[in-house]
């Protein structure tokens, strides 16, 4: 519901805390921006990650400072077995589900899958293929009969601004597949009271974009804060439309929202929190 404010203004109320998340490729990046937003709602959650240690010190670290329940299951998604696992230790830790959050990928995609055409590994681009996309696919159908007990739930996709624009073989096709599932089952769980979201992430800043931005300057000669001036400059190919970096907490506020109960009306949608990335070929 919307609370008016003393002040005159409004506040969302997104009616969060108690529920309970997975979130994969949860323990670093845009994934565990995710984790932290939802936390800070009050939402229980369960980090899914392939590397234990980080995973078991970022959940530490979320639990610490939001006070949540926060159960670390280390999974490799490529693996049906293990998803099915992974999603009934979930299910066990924290009593129930309610929300999906897909953000397991190779960031980018492996050199080697995204062109050009003739230097592409094909078994590369299938195990890419397979991370994102298929995992995304078994993760859902691994949660979904809980949801659909439960009347309620919430599955939001991470895909990519690479399926808008030509270049990377891998990375395009995996994540215009993801626009295509959430679609999909969208329509399929509406009328069991599941929403399925799909999210374009642009240039994003998480923990790895200091090392990136300095290992640029360090070609050009120049600082790190002037190569990300110069990316985002007026009539730079990488600007947007705001002038800057998205940061990864921003990009976890729009996935909260369509976490919540507010964004009941919201599926199958395809929404791009990128700043107004200039290549707007919508898929």
């Amino acid at each position: 519901m919307i609370e008016e404010q003393s002040a005159g203004g409004y506040e969302v109320e997104l009616a969060l805390k108690g529920r309970k998340a997975i979130v994969t490729g949860g323990s670093r990046g845009l994934g565990k921006a995710i984790a932290r937003a939802l936390a800070r709602e009050g939402v229980d959650l369960a980090l899914v990650a392939r590397g234990r240690q980080a995973l078991e010190e970022t959940a530490g670290a979320i639990a610490a400072e939001f006070g949540v329940r926060v159960h670390p299951v280390a999974c490799d998604v490529r693996s049906r077995e293990a998803v099915d696992a992974m999603a009934r230790e979930a299910v066990d830790a924290l009593g129930g589900v309610d929300i999906l959050v897909s953000s397991a990928s190779d960031p980018g995609g492996s050199p080697t899958a995204t062109g050009p055409i003739e230097s592409v590994v094909d078994e590369d681009l299938i195990a890419d293929f397979d991370t994102k996309y298929v995992g995304a696919l078994r993760c859902a159908r691994a949660v979904l009969p809980h949801m659909q007990k439960a009347g309620w739930g919430r599955i939001v996709m991470i895909s990519g601004g690479n399926a808008r624009r030509p270049g990377n073989l891998s990375g395009g096709a995996r994540n215009a597949a993801m626009v295509h599932l959430s679609r999909t089952l969208a329509r399929q769980f509406g009328r069991d009271g599941i929403t399925v979201n799909c999210i374009h992430p642009g240039r994003t800043r998480t923990e790895r974009t200091p090392g990136q931005l300095a290992a640029r300057a360090a070609e050009l000669g120049i600082t790190p804060e002037e190569v990300e001036r110069r990316e985002f400059a007026e009539g730079s190919p990488r600007a947007n439309a705001i002038g800057r970096m998205v940061d990864a907490c921003e990009i976890a506020e729009v996935v909260t929202f369509l976490a919540s109960d507010q964004a009941r009306v919201v599926t199958g949608e395809l929404i791009s929190p990128n700043g107004g990335d200039g290549d707007w070929v919508y898929y």
